[in-house]
């Protein structure tokens, strides 16, 4: 009888461990705790009401164990702030706080492009071997990209996707890839078979660009605590350059260049969830990858100071973000740069009300001296790409400009990137106070590296009471 509460194909989701830690914050009793979360295991995954009441008393076990532990490796400072409430992941100023404080825990490195940088990749520089030729010192590049959250139930796309978004990530930095790496967590009663699609999807990109996949990982969401079907993974490259095209390269006087773009995985999940599935189609390319590849072919390249790729909330997030790295002011002509949008793309966004300025367009920006820009465009349109200049760098405050009808505008990025579902429309709010939450946030990154530095003292004492 039980099956029967749970409907054909249904896909249900509950994290069983935060449930039952909720209610017991709540001061709820162990055995309503017990009998509720056995009703809830049963419709989710439809076993026997004797082995879903095993279950929930073994989950409340569990965390009963873990209630009073304490101390530096058990217990860390709360910020007070939800994910979501502060935007995290949602490419807008929450999130590019939130990812400044990450880069102040990591702290200054030996690396040549480090993460206080905000390039979406990171490079060193390989040490001379003894026995090489001198001067043979290549920069390693590295970078590593998550799927869209909302491609769980079509796991081909999230690892289509998520892939050439890693190998533009390399690209950008003037690198070659030379290989991925992968993960894929499922959750507990997801089906075996979106490993197989996601995988599918990694290596349909990397065979055609001959970028292999050489290792990953594959794990369930949570263990056993997370019952639903919901997927979440990642995919990485590592690459090699002689010339490092980092935004800091970016100078005043300089050209800003944009190629065409379709979208990826933000407008394949924009077109499945607003009702334009056949938009989907037109992300399936690459176009930027074979427009990089053209670029590191030619003699052109240590002629371009910096690149990226339109992402981290649009155009509005990249160009913020290149103005504070670079110190420089960016100036974008808004006219510029919607014909460079796939057309079927920006009716899609247009109909939608989403601001294609705020949401990625996985088009190649490039920035570059003007007497080299066009030896460039030439040779990205040599690849069958359209690309236009669309903006200039200027000496000044960092700070990003669009020109539009005459007129220059803040062009500062959002709270949120642009709402580009309907869920998102809903939630594309924030009622607490942006500053108070900032600040709830810096304490805990400060938290965060107080311990990082009292551990590592006590790992160093280690090592010399070991000597």
């Amino acid at each position: 009888m039980a099956s029967l509460l749970r409907l054909p194909g249904e896909q249900l989701s509950m994290d069983a461990e935060e449930y039952v830690r909720r209610r017991i914050g709540s001061g709820v009793s162990d055995d309503q705790i017990c009998q509720g979360l056995r009703d809830h295991v049963i419709r989710i995954k439809g076993v026997s009401p004797g082995h879903a009441g095993a279950f929930a008393r073994a989950v409340i076990e569990e965390v009963r164990y873990t209630r009073d532990l304490s101390g530096d490796l058990f217990r860390y400072q709360p910020a007070g702030v939800r994910m979501g409430e502060f935007g995290v992941g949602s490419r807008g100023t929450g999130d590019f706080f939130a990812h400044r404080q990450i880069a102040r825990i990591i702290g200054k490195t030996a690396a040549s492009v480090g993460v206080d940088e905000m390039d979406d990749a990171g490079a060193v520089r390989l040490a001379p071997a003894a026995t090489g030729p001198p001067g043979e010192n290549p920069f390693i590049v590295c970078t590593v990209d998550g799927m869209h959250s909302r491609l769980s139930d079509y796991p081909f796309l999230a690892g289509f996707h998520v892939t050439r978004a890693t190998l533009r990530d390399v690209y950008v930095m003037g690198a070659r890839p030379v290989m991925l790496f992968s993960d894929i967590h499922v959750a507990d009663d997801g089906d075996v078979a979106k490993i197989f699609d996601y995988t599918a999807g990694i290596t349909a990109v990397g065979e055609v660009m001959d970028v292999p996949l050489v290792t990953g990982s594959t794990l369930r969401i949570g263990g056993d605590m997370v019952l639903g079907a919901r997927m979440t993974g990642c995919v990485g490259a590592v690459g090699v350059a002689n010339h490092l095209t980092a935004r800091k390269g970016t100078r005043p006087g300089d050209v800003i260049l944009m190629t065409e773009g379709a979208g990826g995985g933000t407008i394949a999940t924009a077109a499945i969830y607003s009702g334009y599935p056949d938009v989907v189609e037109h992300t399936i390319n690459l176009h930027f990858l074979q427009a990089c590849e053209a670029l590191l072919a030619s003699d052109i390249l240590p002629r371009i100071h910096a690149m990226t790729d339109v992402t981290n909330g649009g155009l509005r997030g990249d160009v913020y973000e290149i103005a504070e790295t670079a110190g420089c002011r960016i100036v974008i002509l808004e006219d510029r740069v919607a014909g460079l949008v796939q057309p079927d793309v920006l009716r899609m966004l247009e109909a939608l009300h989403i601001d294609y300025l705020g949401v990625s367009l996985d088009a190649l920006l490039i920035i570059a001296p003007p007497d080299a820009t066009g030896e460039i465009m030439r040779i990205i349109r040599s690849a069958g790409v359209d690309i236009r200049e669309i903006g200039r760098v200027e000496a000044g405050e960092p700070e990003a400009v669009l020109e539009s009808g005459g007129k220059r505008h803040d062009f500062s990025p959002r709270f949120r990137e642009s709402a580009y579902t309907p869920v998102k429309k809903v939630v594309d709010r924030h009622a607490r106070d942006f500053e108070e939450m900032k600040q709830g946030v810096r304490q805990a990154a400060d938290a965060a590296i107080a311990k990082k530095e009292r551990v590592k003292e006590r790992l160093k004492k280690g090592v010399q009471g070991s000597a």
